[in-house]
This record gives structure tokens, sequence and C-alpha cells, in this order.
């Protein structure tokens, strides 16, 4: 028979506007009267859907009856008995009575037309609600379904849920997982005891996670559980690096769809991916595998939902032993007690009855031939044995009917003791559902604010002995917080070899070495080619595809997954070469303080005189001021120290200078060319020539300084582009124009300097200084040179070092040079240090002119 649901869905319309539908067809144990019922929805038959998408409904008890379906249905009898008949010192419920009514929806269509009945039964009023009033003991609450539980899958859930939720009648679905089913906007009163599949999602995530396996093919089968699930998993496997290879959808087993699951497993093999994720319910799933089995697909990992991975539905498929590796979600385990007795009771009485079937609530209405009836009898003749899938489904069944009765147990009042006898509505009874919170057998029962239970899974895994299968218990996922636990070593992997039993790969392209970046070959992040992150750069974990620049004051080798701190150059004061060059610079100071205390002592003695008289003391002042030019070379940079360190050197440098070529101009004048200009040499010598000379040279210099610090001062900076991985703190402006203008006017100084002083190198022996000037100039201009060279390839350590020791050195030569051969005459041979000795140097040098 094929009764299309619209023209039963019409004549359930016309039994709304006459107010009546005949609901009787009730079948033996279907069907029990009590105070407050609840409607159950169970498969207890397989129908095939219609081909050609028509809502059409057949007769259920004409297709295959549907062992799974019929232990959920005992489970909800076997609660409802169970809190009837409660005699501890608490009942649930005293003085009142539960009762049930159960229906078969072997599909879709059923279950709507199922839920449709239920409305009308809400609205459909007694004839006794004129004379009585709601609060009445004797109100009849037994016509009307308080709550629903079921269905079983969440194809036949959407409907149900969606009518149901607009009259506020609670729903309670025991295997319905699809995550839209949460969205208390569409279906506010719905309600599951079934973890959601957005928690099997994350579980599945996380296991894949867990074994590196981001290379992988995605399955769902063609209804809402499998389109959804893979919808969802497609949102949220890029964001943990997981890509997907291939996606398929699972149509129903047809003739015109054979050849479009064989494709469906030769794009599996195409790909090359060792990993199948399978969101698929287990009926589509079981027309699936045959074909796979058939392309004899070996050594694959397949990952399966808590609808098949567990269901000998899948199991028993002939050879399916050889396609690999099955690892699945299944709901925690949790059994009933006394219920396996409770159903051997009932095979008992089946075997007991005659093969006239009696109906004890009705008899089948002929006028109701859109809902079918059950016998529950004729059902457990075929003794289902109770698998372990069953146990846990019939569980989450059991919980619900608990639910409900705790619920009505607040609804009641029954906590005195004694439960009020009054009507209690649907949208009543919702709100106490939703603060429901108990243990059964150690298992917290309770609903978040989307309905969906805190459960987690267990991770379960495929066990053969030859085709014998079993299921083995590898790990659990808890969802809040996210934990997933998995013994490795409890898992038997099934390879394409009989020694290949280590964790199989899934991987596209095989992951870089550490400090290399991914080069993408296509529009997956998981297929790659690998290069090395240069220098002053490193790899970030959170962006695999780009080597990131170190930050300035950072450095990086080649291939390094983090920038490391840069090493500060600079001469710290505590350093063993500064405390070498600081007993040096003490060493010069000694000796020009010293030098001068002597000059001071004997200032107008030949020597003294002939060395320039007080401006030795200046030339000294001035060599003291350059040594001490070099503290600003210690430590950190300072402005005043950037400011200070090469004028302040210059400035010194550039007056003692002065005084050694104004005295050589001197000494050559009075020697050589006094007889050819006497008028001017005398007239300049007269008016203070020399000290005016000096003091315009030095001026000089002051101003070119002083205005080259006014324009571009110096600061402290630091040299990030001469080393890779060190930082030199420097001045600023150490190679400026302003910087290179003051060198050559010290060079062309200095070249003064030393033509005059080799003018001189025929003068008598006290005055002959060409000698030693030249010789200190030398000293000086190799010593800067050396430092410039030195400077140019290298700005370490040892580099600052060389800039204090030039500075040094070049006061020591000029001071070696100039002043220490006269501290020798005047401390060591006084007898040289008189005006006789100096006249007869004269003379003899007269002498040897003519």
């Amino acid at each position: 028979m094929f009764g299309a649901v619209f023209l039963c869905l019409s004549w359930l319309m016309v039994q709304f506007t006459d107010g009546e539908l005949d609901y009787t067809s009730h079948g033996q144990g279907m069907q029990l009267q009590g105070d407050f019922s609840i409607a159950g929805l169970f498969p207890l038959h397989y129908t095939d859907e219609p081909s050609a998408g028509l809502p059409a409904l057949g007769p259920c008890d004409e297709g295959r009856t549907n062992g799974h379906g019929f232990h959920l249905m005992q489970a909800m009898r076997f609660a409802v008995e169970e809190i009837n008949n409660s005699s501890g010192p608490r009942p649930l419920l005293p003085g009142v009575k539960l009762g049930y009514q159960m229906y078969d929806i072997c599909s879709v269509s059923a279950s709507i037309l199922a839920t449709l009945d239920l409305l009308e039964q809400q609205s459909h009023s007694p004839p006794t609600l004129e004379r009585k009033g709601d609060t009445d003991p004797d109100y009849d609450n037994s016509q009307r379904a308080v709550a629903v539980v079921g269905p079983d899958s969440s194809s036949k859930s959407f409907t149900p849920a969606a009518l149901l939720g607009a009259y506020l009648i609670p729903q309670i679905s025991y295997e319905a997982s699809n995550e839209e089913l949460s969205n208390k906007f569409q279906y506010p009163a719905f309600f599951r005891t079934i973890p959601s599949d957005k928690n099997q999602i994350a579980a599945i995530i996380q296991l894949l996670v867990h074994f590196k396996w981001t290379w992988i093919a995605l399955l769902g089968s063609d209804n809402s559980y499998g389109l959804q699930g893979m919808q969802s998993f497609s949102k949220e496997a890029p964001q943990h690096g997981i890509c997907i290879a291939y996606q398929g959808i699972i149509p129903s087993l047809r003739d015109d769809t054979i050849k479009i699951m064989r494709n469906m497993v030769d794009n599996i093999l195409m790909t090359k991916v060792n990993t199948i994720v399978v969101f698929s319910s287990k009926t589509k799933l079981s027309g699936f595998f045959p074909f796979v089995v058939e392309r004899n697909v070996t050594g694959k990992v397949w990952i399966g939902t808590e609808d098949w991975s567990v269901a000998t539905l899948i199991s028993g498929i002939r050879g399916i032993h050889t396609i690999g590796t099955v690892l699945g979600m299944s709901v925690k385990y949790a059994a009933i007690s006394g219920f396996e007795d409770f159903e051997r009771k009932v095979v008992e009485a089946s075997v007991q009855q005659s093969a006239t079937l009696q109906v004890s609530n009705g008899t089948i209405s002929p006028s109701n031939d859109c809902l079918q009836s059950t016998d529950l009898y004729s059902l457990a003749k075929n003794n289902f044995s109770l698998e372990k899938y069953d146990i846990i489904s019939s569980f989450n069944v059991y919980k619900a009917v608990q639910a409900v009765a705790h619920a009505l147990h607040q609804a009641l009042g029954c906590d005195s003791g004694k439960c009020q006898r009054r009507r209690v509505y649907p949208w009543e009874l919702l709100l106490w559902l939703k603060q429901v919170r108990f243990s059964l057998d150690n298992t917290s029962v309770y609903f978040d604010r989307n309905g969906d239970p805190p459960t987690g899974y267990d991770i379960v895994s495929w066990v053969w002995r030859g085709t014998d299968w079993s299921l083995r218990v590898v790990g659990s996922f808890s969802p809040d917080p996210i934990t997933l636990i998995v013994d490795d070593d409890k898992i038997e992997w099934h390879g394409d070899t009989e020694h290949s039993r280590s964790v199989p790969l899934s991987i596209c392209s095989p992951p870089c070495p550490p400090g290399h970046k991914k080069l993408l070959t296509g529009q997956h992040i998981c297929c790659f080619y690998c290069q090395a992150c240069p220098a002053a750069t490193f790899l970030n974990i959170s962006e695999p595809t780009t080597c990131q620049l170190c930050l300035p004051e950072q450095w990086a080798p080649p291939k390094s997954e983090q920038c490391l701190n840069r090493t500060v150059l600079l001469l710290a004061w505590d350093a063993p070469l500064s405390i070498a060059l600081l007993l040096f610079l003490a060493t010069c100071l000694l000796m020009t303080s010293s030098s001068a205390v002597i000059l001071l002592l004997n200032l107008n003695t030949p020597v003294a005189k002939s060395a320039g008289g007080r401006t030795c003391l200046l030339m000294l002042a001035a060599l003291t001021a350059a040594a001490m030019s070099s503290l600003c070379h210690f430590g950190r940079p300072s402005p005043l120290a950037c400011i200070l360190m090469q004028p302040l050197f210059i400035f010194s440098v550039t007056v003692c200078l002065a005084c050694i070529t104004v005295r050589s101009f001197q000494v050559v004048c009075i020697f050589k060319f006094a007889s050819k200009l006497p008028p001017a040499y005398d007239k300049w010598a007269k008016n203070h020539g020399p000290e005016f000379t000096i003091f315009l040279v030095s001026v000089t210099i002051l101003l070119i300084s002083v205005l080259r610090v006014a324009l571009n001062a110096p600061k402290p900076s630091q040299d990030l582009n001469f080393y890779e991985d060190r930082i030199v703190l420097e001045c600023s402006n150490t190679l400026s124009p302003g910087s290179g203008l003051e060198l050559a006017y010290v060079s062309l100084l200095s070249v003064l300097c030393f033509s005059f002083s080799y003018m001189g190198k025929d003068l008598p022996a006290n005055y002959n200084e060409a000698k030693c000037v030249t010789f200190s100039l030398m000293v000086y201009m190799i010593s800067w040179m050396s430092f410039f060279t030195l400077y140019l390839i290298s700005r370490d350590e040892f580099t600052m070092a060389a800039y204090v020791f030039a500075i040094l050195f070049s006061v020591l030569a000029f001071f070696g040079g100039y002043f220490l051969p006269k501290i020798y005459i005047i401390v060591l041979k006084p007898q040289m240090n008189t005006t006789a000795h100096f006249q007869n140097c004269i003379q003899m040098y007269t002498m040897s002119k003519q």
C-alpha cells in the first residue's frame, strides 16, 4: 500500500476540524493506561524511503523487523514499570501511575504522522472538562502525552521537534545527535540523552590530531545526519591543520547508485589517503561497504561515528574484516540493572501466546491506515540478541523516561511523600525538565541550556580474530573541558602486510625540518615543499608558510624557530681589557702631570725656554685633556660623552700641534730666515705673534667642532647592520662630513708641523727636534691609520679598545717625542741645562756654516 502523506495529513486535518480522531489502534503491550502518559517513538521495522522523493508511507509491519528498535521500546516499558512498581522508602512518583503509548516510526513519514496524532490528542478536550476544574483529582491526564521519547535519528526528528516545540511539548531523543537540533529558537522543547554531534566532531578531530593524520577523506550519508556532520566537520578540520582530500556522499543502495559508490571507492584510492572519516547512518553505510570489500581496499584507517561504529549491521558485512583498522565513537557504556531479565520474561510470555492475536487495549482501527499497529509479542518471538550497542542506546531511553519522571516529581510536589492530583501541562513539565539533575548508576543526568547531556564518548576499536568480531575500548573523550585519552597499545593496527603493526601515516607531505617554511603546492595546506628560513628570520609555528623577520634588537641563524637577543658590544668598565687601558691612561696622566711640575719648577732654564717656555705647560695640558677624552669610550654612550668624544681630542691635539708648529717655525726663522726678513719676524715676535697664531689655529678648530655639533649633534646610537648577531653601541656621525673637515684640518696642521720640524734637521742639537717630532707624528699617524683600517672591518670590543689605545698612544707619542728628551736633560743631565752649554752648541753650529 502506498498512501501519500499528504492524503493522511488531509485526513488528520478533517479529524481536527471535527474534534475527533479514533486512536484505538494499539497493539498488544504497546499501550499502558496511567495517570500521565508518555509517548514513545521507536523504529520497530525497516522500510525503504520512496526513491521518487515523495513523502509516501507504506505499512510499517510489512518491513523488516528491527531488533535494535525492539530493545529500545522494551527499555521504555522497563523504565515505566520500574517507576510504577517502586516500593522503596522514597518512591519517585508515589500514588501516581505512568502510562505509555508506543508508535512504530519505520520512516520519516511515520514519525511525522505519529507526531500529528499526538498533537490531535492535545487539542481534543474530554467531556469532563466542562464539569470539573483542572485541579479536580479525578481529571483524566492519560489521554494526553505530557512528553515524547524519541525518535531514533536526526532525520526523523526535525519535523517532530518543530511541531512539538510549537506547543512546548517536551521531546527527548535517545539517538538524534544532529547539532542543529540544539537550536532552542527553532526547537525550544527538544532534549536528548545522546551527545550532540558537535561533541562527536570534536572527538574525531582530537583523535586525528592525536595520531597526526592530516590528509583524510570524508564520507557522509545522504541524510541530515551525514550531511550536517560533514558540513560541521569541514568547518572545524582546517582550524586544526587537517586537509580533506576527498568528500563523498553515500546514497541509498539502488541500481542507479551502484556506479556512484564504486566511483567513490576509486576516488579514495586515487587520493592516496590512509584515513577515512565516515559520518554516516548505519543503514546507508551498510550498502556502501560491500563495494569497499569488492575493490579489495586494505590497510586503511576508518573513523566511525557512534551510529555505525558499534553496529553489528556493519560488522556483519561479509569480508569487512579486510578493510583495515576501524576506530569509532561510542556513547559511554552503562548497563540497566534487571533489563535482561525483563526482556527474557517478555520472550517467555510471547511463546505462551496463542496464534490468534489478542488485543488488550483495543483493536486495529480499519479507518486509521496511516498509523500501523504492531504486536509486541509477535516481535518478541524473534528473540533478538541484546548487543552492547543495544544496551548503550537502551540506557539512553531509560534516562529519558527517568528524566520525565523526575520532572513530574517536581511538578506534582512529591517531595512531601505524596504527589498532588492535578493536571500538568506539557509546557509546565518543560520548565521542570530543564532543571532536573539526578544520578543513575554513578552517571549524572541533566541537560545544558541547549538540551544536550554533558556526556562524552568511549573510543572503541574493532578487534578481529579471524572473522570473529568484538569491540575494545581504547580511550575516552570528555567535552568539558575537551580531553582525549587514548591507549595506543590497545589498538591493533591492520596494515597492508602482516608485519605492519605501527601507527599508519596519513599525510600529504612529510613534516618540514625545524626552521623550514612550507611552500604550498596546491589548495591544501597539507601539501608543500620545504624551504629553509634565511638568517635574521624565524619560523613561527602559527604561520608555517612564512619566515618572519626578527626584531631589530634580535637575530637568528638560518633554519631557526626563534629569535635570539643580540650581544651588545661595548667597552665595559670592569672588562679586563678596559682595566688595562685605564691603567695605561693613569700612566699617561701621571707622566704629563709630573712633567708639567718639573717644567714649571725649571721654567727659566735653557732647556725649558728652548722647548717653548710657558707654551710647554699649555701643550701638556692639551695632552692631558686628549688622554682624558678616552674616558668617553667606556661603558654605554651618553649624550654628553658623544658630544665630547671627538671634539675634545681633536681640539687638544690641535693645540699641541699648533704649539709645536709655531715653536718649530720660530727656531727655523731664528737660524735660517731671521737675516732675510728681520723686520717682519721681529714685528711678529714682539707683538705676541706666536701666542696669537696658536690661539687662532685653536679657535678655528674649536669653531669647526662647535658648528658640527650644533648642526648635527652626535647621539648614542645602535649599529644593527654591521653584525647580524650583535649590536654595536656607539655615537652617531662618527664619519660625518664635519668630522672629515676636522680630520683634514688636523692633517694639514700635521703636515706643516712636520715641514717646519724637518727644515730644522741641521740645527744645533739643543734646537734640532726634527727627528723627535717626525717620530711623534709618524707614530701618531700610524696609530690612527691602523685604527681606521680596523674600524672598517670590525666593531667589536677590541676595536673599541683600539680607539682608546690610539688616543693614549698618540698622547704618549707626542710626550715621548717632544717632552721626554727635555725631561731627561732636566732631571738626569743638568750639566746640559746651562747657558754656557747652549752657547757652545750655537757657536759650533755657526762655525760649521762658515
